[in-house]
């Protein structure tokens, strides 16, 4: 277990042991139902309504605006699902490279209720085509549609960010609502959504060295949204079902250390993404890099061209200790669907290093010199590239 290099962050972090500490006295002490009116009930609504004060707080947003929910996933379903039904949103707009939590529930309503979708082009890196996206929100418009636009802030597999304020922009101009996954960028990076322009986000605390089973969704102020999941009123009647206030907790005290942490941890990390990236680039002169200069500095996506020796080369590493992915962990074994629609699924073998502050440049060596024995590229010492690079 110890000799383990974990490189798939984008799945899922590590629990950070502050986040743990906090967490654990509504583990064991404070364990009342924070809709219960007595002392036990109140500490834990008292938790739960500062978590939140917290998180709106870090977001640039008013706390009324922040929803605990049990995932990203149940974010996003709620986010289109209000957008169609109470939002009065009849054309969707998306693209092919969203997550399966995006694309799946649109399919449904596609399916289902007959709304229809349109993709939007993308660019070769995987960026989004944002004339694009303007052109159909002009065309739809004058169709006499109200849009809704949901797109990704980064792409969980190539790490390629989105201008969420162009996007947001266009939206603004033709009356869209503009729903984004932010799942791999809050906690990541300082995120304004007011400022930002988005009507509805999502977000993962288990993306951030919080706890699995805690996500949050943003709705604008004064947007009418009913449920998703029916019962109770918490929530203030957006989500039903007794709130997970160590989750809750653990999502808030996790966001509050990663904006502190920012300006520490995001040079950091991009030096150990730079630092296995220059390898990759010298010794595997035919891999592609899945993502442009505008890309998530904690995801390093590559693609080696496939034949005998990269087929099982994400087993191989994971017999040596090395825990990297193919793309996300939703689709694992299902194949990629982001390298399909970028093309690149028939000839390359895709693996995404994903990784956090816990990681080392020796780490990253032992990873290298992995590669480089399982794919036989030119004899060349990795001693000699890494006294190069530092």
């Amino acid at each position: 277990m110890e000799n383990r290099i974990y490189l798939d962050n984008a799945a899922t972090t590590k629990l950070d042991d502050e986040v743990l500490n906090a967490m654990l006295p509504y583990l064991t002490l404070q364990y009342g139902n924070p809709s219960s009116v007595h002392a036990f009930g109140r500490e834990t609504r008292m938790a739960v309504e500062q978590a939140r004060k917290v998180i709106a707080g870090l977001l640039g947003v008013k706390p009324p605006t922040i929803i605990f929910t049990s995932s990203a996933t149940e974010s996003n379903n709620t986010a289109i699902h209000a957008a169609v039904r109470d939002l009065g949103c009849d054309h969707v707009i998306t693209s092919a490279l969203e997550h399966h939590a995006v694309l799946h529930t649109i399919e449904y309503y596609v399916n289902e209720f007959g709304v229809p979708v349109s993709y939007a082009r993308f660019r070769a890196d995987g960026s989004i085509d944002e004339n694009d996206v303007d052109s159909l929100l002009e065309t739809k418009t004058k169709e006499g549609k109200r849009c809704f636009v949901s797109l990704m802030h980064a792409n969980n597999e190539t790490g390629q960010l989105t201008n969420l304020a162009r996007v947001a922009s266009l939206c603004k101009r033709y009356g869209a609502i503009f729903h984004s996954d932010c799942v791999q960028t809050i906690g990541h990076y300082p995120v304004n959504l007011l400022e930002l322009g988005v009507h509805l986000a999502s977000a993962s605390a288990h993306k951030f060295h919080g706890p699995k089973g805690t996500g949050l969704l943003y709705v604008q102020e004064g947007l009418p949204v009913s449920p998703l999941i029916y019962g109770g009123s918490q929530e203030k009647g957006y989500r039903a079902g007794t709130e997970n206030v160590t989750g809750i907790v653990g999502m808030a005290k996790a966001l509050e250390l990663s904006g502190q942490r920012f300006t520490h941890d995001e040079p950091y990390i991009s030096d150990l993404k730079q630092h296995l990236t220059t390898y990759l680039k010298k010794y595997f002169p035919g891999i592609l890099l899945n993502s442009g200069t505008h890309s998530l500095y904690s995801v390093l996506s590559v693609s080696f061209p496939k034949n005998e020796r990269t087929e099982m080369l994400l087993m191989q590493l994971d017999e040596q200790g090395i825990c990297a992915s193919g793309g996300s962990a939703c689709s694992s074994g299902g194949g990629s669907h982001v390298m399909k629609a970028l093309g690149r699924a028939e000839q390359y073998i895709t693996i995404r290093f994903s990784f956090s502050s816990y990681n080392t440049k020796e780490e990253l060596d032992k990873v290298a010199e992995a590669l480089k024995e399982l794919l036989q590229p030119a004899e060349l010492s990795l001693k000699s590239i890494t006294t190069n690079n530092e």
